[in-house]
């Protein structure tokens, strides 16, 4: 018979375990794995969704990480540290490219902008340190989101009500955003055009590394870049220099 366990040490098991499998799992599996009592699993687990740390998907039986999870797991990706490790390379790519780039992680359905380097006489952008803005959207987002798996994303824009707009355009639904993210992935960098602010354009590569979830982008006056292959060959070398500071 299982042993009596702490709540809120079975809590931190559950969510630990969730995290490090690469689907969603049936109770009673999670129940199994961690020697937890069923009737005590159902009932954490029935907690935890209410609070948003977990997601039940009814059609499969099974239990994945939810939103709340992984906003917080990403708090350490909202402190100075990655903005520290990035702001010399993004200054540089600023210079080299003339156009303004911004570093950006994700907070739930949303990115969160935690540093911007403007270059020099360019119009300010809506992009400034602490906004947030759709992750569907946003050329950094659809960076982001490309690298998730495919019930990752299902369980930040589970339904078409969670896809707003800012100027008319975007992605209207999951297969909308699912059919864009592939693009994404087979170009290796996302893009997005007038679809945050008219007029503007950017394009943004993610950060590989398993402790954050982050972009790095650059965004121009629509009119002014008419072929960006060099904002991204540019960015590109900005992306490896900071993934290697942080490894």
């Amino acid at each position: 018979m299982p042993r009596p366990v702490p709540a809120a040490t079975a809590t931190c098991r559950v969510l630990r375990h969730l995290s490090r499998k690469p689907t969603p799992l049936p109770a009673s599996r999670i129940a199994a794995d961690l020697g937890l009592a069923r009737s005590t699993t159902y009932h954490l687990l029935t907690a935890m969704a209410a609070e948003g740390f977990v997601v039940h998907y009814p059609e499969d039986r099974t239990w994945g990480v939810g939103l709340e999870a992984w906003e917080v797991g990403q708090g350490y990706t909202r402190q100075e540290p990655l903005a520290r490790l990035a702001r010399l390379p993004l200054a540089r790519l600023v210079d080299q490219v003339g156009q303004s780039a911004h570093l950006a992680v994700l907070h739930g359905s949303d990115v969160l902008y935690i540093h911007e380097e403007r270059a020099l006489g360019r119009p300010p952008l809506v992009t400034d340190v602490g906004v947030r803005l759709p992750a569907h959207l946003t050329a950094s987002g659809r960076a982001i989101l490309a690298g998730l798996s495919r019930a990752q994303v299902r369980a930040l824009f589970p339904t078409a009500a969670g896809f707003v707009d800012r100027t008319g355009e975007g992605p209207r639904s999951p297969s909308e955003l699912h059919r864009l993210l592939a693009e994404v992935r087979r170009r290796g960098y996302a893009s997005e055009d007038s679809e945050v602010t008219p007029g503007f354009a950017s394009v943004a590569i993610a950060i590989r590394s398993p402790a954050n979830l982050a972009a790095i982008a650059v965004t121009w006056e629509a009119v002014a870049v008419t072929n960006p292959a060099g904002i991204l060959a540019a960015l590109r070398a900005a992306i490896e220099t900071v993934e290697a500071r942080l490894r």
